[in-house]
C-alpha cells in the first residue's frame, strides 16, 4: 500500500488562478520516486496550514519558479471552506457549512474595500423567488398562447367537418354537446373533435381509435336479455330513424391526440354512478373522487373509458357503441390481473378503484350471469388483502364505506363467516374521523354477523343429510344456531327502536298508494282473507333512511330463513311476507327520488324480496314491472336479468 502525500501541483499556463502554491494534488510516491524520499524535501500532510511549509521545503531552484510577483489573491471563500478546500457559494452562511451542520462557523475574513461582500441568505432567497415568479408568468403566458392556438385548430377542423356532414345528425350532435346533464353548455369545457370517416377506415381493437356506428334497436323486452335489444317505450330522443343514427355515428371517432367525446362520456358516467348528493342522501362521491386521480394511473384511465363508452352506448341503445369498449375492457382485465399479482400494486388505491369500476361495468353490461358476482367477491378479497388500516383515508376510505352494503351483501350470498365481522373492520376504517358512522353503518354492524349463522345452518343440514348424525351433535349445533338467531333478532329490534323510531327527521310515513304513469302500483294479498289489496306505500324523510330500512327488511328476511326455533318467537312465513312487502312498499319513493344510478343500492333487497313471494302472484308481477322500468330508464343490464346471482338462498345460484 503506497503512502500518499500532498505535493504542490505545478502547471504551466495557469497564471490567472493566483498563487500556484494554492493548488495541490494527491499522488502516489511509488509512481515518481524509485526510492523513499528524503524527509527534508517531502513532508507528510499535517493539520496546520501546509502552504507556506511546503513551499519553504521545496528545492531552491524550484522555489523561485512558483512564487508569483503579483499581490496575494483576495479572500472570496469562508474560513471553513478554505480550510476544507471546497468550493464556497459566497452566501452567508454558505451551503457547505449548512449541509455539515455548523452554519455559525461560516465566517469570512475581512478583505479590502474592493473585495465583494458575501450575499445574505435572505437576499438570495428573495432573488430566487422573484426569478421563479417571473419564470412562472412567462410559462403561463406561453401555455395560454399554445392552448388558444390548439383550440382554434380544433374548431377549424370541427367547422370543416360540419360543412361536409349531413345536416340532421350535425344538429342533433351539437344539441347533445351543448346540453349537459344540468342543461349547461359543455362546449366551453370539453375539447371536441369530429372526424369524417372514410369508407375504408377500420377500427383497431388494440388501441383507442375506435369508430362508433349506430344500429337499429330491435326486439321487445325480455326478462333475461340485454336492454340494448329493446325499443318499446323508448324516449323520442333515442328512437330516431336508422339513417340519422348511422349518419351521426359516421362522423364521431376517438382520436389519440384530442380524445374527443371521451371526456363527455366519462362525465356522464360519473354523474350517473356518483351523483353529487349530501350525507342524508347516502353519500355517493367515491367514484367521483376516483375519477380525479385517474390521470395518475393508466389502468384506471382505461377502466373509466371502457365503462363510460359501454354505458353511453347502452343509454343510446346502440349495441355497436357498447361493443366498441370491449377490446379496451379486455386490456383492463389483463392489466388488472398483473396488478393484483404485484405485492405493491395490489394495495394501490388505483387498483381498488379499477375493481369497483369493473363492478359498475357489469351492472351495465352483465357479460355473463356470474360476472358481477365474480367482480364483487374479487373486490371483497382485495379489500381483505389490503387490511383495515388502508381504508382510513382518501379514496380507499370512501370506496369501502360508501359501498359497504355491497361487501356485506357478498358475504350474505356466500353464506360463510366474513372478516367484515371482525372488530378491526368494524372500527378501524372510521378511527381517523374521515367520515362518521351513521344509522346505516350501525345496522351493517349487526348484519355482518348473519353469514356465520347461515354457515352454522348449512353445516347442521349437511350433518342431517350425512345419514349418521348423532343426537348429541345435532343438539349442540341446534342450540348454537338458535341462541345466535335469538340474540341477533333481539338486537335488530332494539336497533330499530334506537335509530328508526327516534330518527331526528322522523320515521317513515305511510301514505295511500294511487295509480300513476311513473311507477307500477304494488298489490299484495290479505293473508287473513286471501283477497288482493293495495296497501299504503312508505314515504321517507331522506334517501339514507329509505336505503337503510330496505336493508333492515333484507337482513331480517335472510336471518329468518335459518330461524328454526320451535317457540312463538320464530319469524314465520307471515312475518317474512310482511318484511318482503315492506321492501316493495319502499321502492317507488326511493327509485323516483334517487338521482342517477343510486338505485343499484336496492338491487340486493329487491332480489331477496322476489324470493319471498309465490310464483305467479301480484307481488312478483310488481317486481317484474319494476325491473323492466329500471332497466329501460337507467340502462342497467343487471336489473333486466332478474339478478339471480344476488340470491342468498342456499344452493341458489349453484355454487361453482
Amino acid at each position: 500500500m503506497p503512502f500518499r502525500y500532498w505535493l504542490p501541483a505545478i502547471k504551466a499556463g495557469v497564471s490567472e488562478a493566483g498563487n500556484l502554491s494554492d493548488m495541490f494534488v494527491l499522488i502516489s510516491l511509488d509512481s515518481i520516486l524509485p526510492y523513499p524520499p528524503d524527509p527534508p524535501h517531502i513532508l507528510p500532510m499535517i493539520a496546520h496550514d501546509s502552504r507556506a511549509l511546503l513551499v519553504s521545503e521545496l528545492p531552491r531552484e524550484k522555489r523561485t519558479a512558483v512564487v508569483p510577483s503579483q499581490t496575494p489573491r483576495q479572500v472570496r471563500s469562508c474560513r471553513v471552506c478554505r480550510l476544507r478546500k471546497v468550493k464556497c457559494d459566497r452566501v452567508k452562511p454558505c451551503h457547505a457549512c449548512c449541509a455539515h451542520g455548523y452554519p455559525s462557523k461560516c465566517v469570512y475574513e475581512p478583505g479590502t474595500d474592493e473585495d465583494p461582500q458575501p450575499i445574505s441568505q435572505a437576499d438570495e432567497i428573495r432573488n430566487l423567488r422573484a426569478e421563479i415568479r417571473d419564470l412562472t408568468i412567462r410559462l403561463n403566458n406561453s401555455e395560454r398562447r399554445h392552448r388558444s392556438e390548439r383550440r382554434q385548430a380544433q374548431l377549424q377542423r370541427l367547422f370543416a367537418t360540419i360543412r361536409s356532414a349531413p345536416l340532421e345528425p350535425v344538429d342533433r350532435l351539437i344539441t347533445q354537446l351543448r346540453t349537459g346533464p344540468s342543461g349547461s353548455n359543455e362546449l366551453g369545457g370539453t375539447e371536441v373533435f369530429l372526424h369524417q370517416s372514410s369508407p375504408d377506415e377500420s377500427s383497431d381493437d388494440g388501441n383507442r381509435n375506435t369508430d362508433y356506428h349506430a344500429s337499429h334497436p330491435s326486439e321487445a323486452f325480455d326478462f333475461s336479455r340485454s336492454p340494448s335489444e329493446s325499443t318499446d317505450d323508448s324516449s323520442p330522443s333515442l328512437s330516431s330513424s336508422s339513417s340519422s343514427s348511422s349518419s351521426i355515428s359516421s362522423i364521431i371517432s376517438i382520436n389519440n391526440s384530442s380524445r374527443p367525446m371521451l371526456d363527455v362520456f366519462i362525465e356522464r358516467f360519473i354523474d350517473a354512478f356518483s351523483p353529487e348528493v349530501d350525507i342524508k342522501s347516502g353519500q355517493a362521491g367515491a367514484l367521483r373522487r376516483a375519477a380525479e386521480i385517474r390521470m395518475f394511473s393508466p389502468i384506471l384511465m382505461d377502466a373509466f373509458e371502457a365503462v363510460s363508452v359501454a354505458f353511453f352506448g347502452r343509454s343510446a341503445q346502440d349495441p355497436r357503441i357498447e361493443k366498441s369498449g370491449t377490446p379496451l375492457y379486455g386490456r383492463v382485465l389483463r392489466n388488472l390481473q398483473n396488478a393484483l399479482q404485484d405485492p405493491e400494486r395490489s394495495k394501490a388505491e388505483s387498483t381498488l378503484a379499477t375493481v369497483i369500476l369493473l363492478m359498475a361495468f357489469e351492472s351495465v353490461e352483465r357479460t355473463t350471469q356470474a360476472s358481477l358476482s365474480a367482480h364483487v367477491h374479487g373486490a371483497v378479497r382485495l379489500i381483505e388483502h389490503r387490511g383495515p388500516e388502508n381504508h382510513v383515508y382518501g379514496v380507499e376510505h370512501l370506496l369501502f364505506t360508501e359501498l359497504r352494503p355491497y361487501w356485506v351483501g357478498a358475504a350474505l350470498v356466500s353464506r360463510q363467516p366474513s372478516f367484515l365481522a371482525e372488530e378491526d373492520w368494524i372500527n378501524v376504517p372510521w378511527s381517523a374521523g374521515t367520515t362518521t358512522k351513521d344509522i346505516l353503518h350501525y345496522l351493517l354492524d349487526l348484519t355482518v354477523e348473519v353469514p356465520s349463522l347461515l354457515a352454522k345452518y348449512d353445516a347442521m343440514e349437511a350433518t342431517l343429510q350425512s345419514g349418521v348424525p348423532s343426537a348429541h351433535e345435532i343438539t349442540v349445533k341446534q342450540a348454537a344456531l338458535w341462541n345466535g338467531v335469538t340474540n341477533l333478532t333481539c338486537r335488530f329490534l332494539q336497533w330499530k327502536i334506537d335509530w328508526v323510531d327516534a330518527y331526528p327527521d322522523g320515521p317513515p310515513q305511510e301514505v295511500p298508494a294511487e295509480p300513476n304513469d311513473q311507477f307500477p302500483l304494488f298489490r299484495c294479498r290479505d293473508l287473513r282473507t286471501g283477497a288482493v289489496i293495495t296497501p299504503t306505500k312508505f314515504v321517507y324523510p331522506n334517501l339514507r333512511l329509505a336505503q337503510t330500512m330496505c336493508l333492515y327488511y333484507t337482513s331480517r328476511l335472510i336471518l329468518s330463513t335459518v330461524d328454526t326455533r320451535p317457540d312463538d318467537d320464530r319469524v314465520g312465513p307471515a312475518q317474512q311476507y310482511a318484511l318482503g312487502c315492506g321492501i316493495c312498499r319502499s321502492l317507488e319513493w326511493y327509485i323516483v327520488t334517487a338521482p342517477g344510478n343510486m338505485i343499484n343500492r336496492l338491487a340486493f333487497p329487491v332480489r331477496v324480496a322476489w324470493e319471498v313471494f309465490p310464483d305467479g302472484g301480484p307481488e312478483r308481477r310488481f317486481i317484474y314491472d319494476v325491473l323492466k322500468l329500471v332497466e329501460k330508464r337507467h340502462s342497467l343490464g343487471l336489473w333486466g336479468s332478474g339478478m339471480s346471482e344476488l340470491s342468498p338462498r342456499a344452493g341458489s345460484p349453484p355454487k361453482t
